[in-house]
């Protein structure tokens, strides 16, 4: 049982990981697609708190993945989901690079480059709307999601004070409200 877990995990994940333009959050969408629908993994909040607590920890965004594997499977779970997202799209990038510094000034590269530039900007807006909707179950924190959005997208101001307002916003709710 466990070898056939391990296996859908490292299918699961080294699928995302050519596929992930623009970063781990790029394929966000589709990981819980996975994890939740398909494989049943986890749940909603389950998934939410997890990438929750990866965004939170120092250290590079793709650890929900290695999260993800830890609670299915261990410490093995864990080296097999982290290798899984992270070898085939270095691989590919070790490779893509090689030849890429041959045709550094190649026009049709470049036009290429600036072609593909709004796919990771847009699997990174979808990934967004993914975790809103997962993570928001009430109407207090669909009103601070919708206001750190707005504050995050019409100001230049650093993301971390939505972040600092969001939490003691959720945090004295909770206080007042007594849950």
């Amino acid at each position: 049982m466990k070898s056939g877990l391990l296996g859908q995990l490292a299918i699961t994940f080294a699928t995302m990981s050519l596929a992930a333009i623009g970063g781990a959050n790029a394929v966000l969408p589709e990981m819980h697609r996975q994890v939740v629908t398909v494989h049943g993994w986890a749940n909603d909040a389950t998934f939410a708190n997890l990438f929750a607590i990866a965004q939170a920890a120092p250290g590079p965004n793709i650890m929900i993945v290695s999260l993800i594997g830890w609670q299915l499977a261990g410490p093995i779970g864990l080296a097999v989901a982290t290798l899984a997202i992270c070898l085939p799209s270095s691989l590919l990038t070790f490779a893509i690079s090689r030849v890429r510094r041959r045709l550094l000034e190649a026009s049709w590269l470049k036009i290429l480059q600036m072609a593909l530039m709004p796919i990771p900007i847009g699997l990174m807006a979808a990934s967004g709307l993914i975790m809103a909707r997962a993570a928001d179950s009430t109407t207090l924190a669909i009103l601070l999601t919708t206001a750190a959005t707005v504050f995050v997208g019409f100001t230049q101001r650093n993301p971390l004070w939505a972040l600092v307002a969001g939490g003691l916003a959720g945090g004295t709710s909770f206080m007042i409200l007594g849950s």
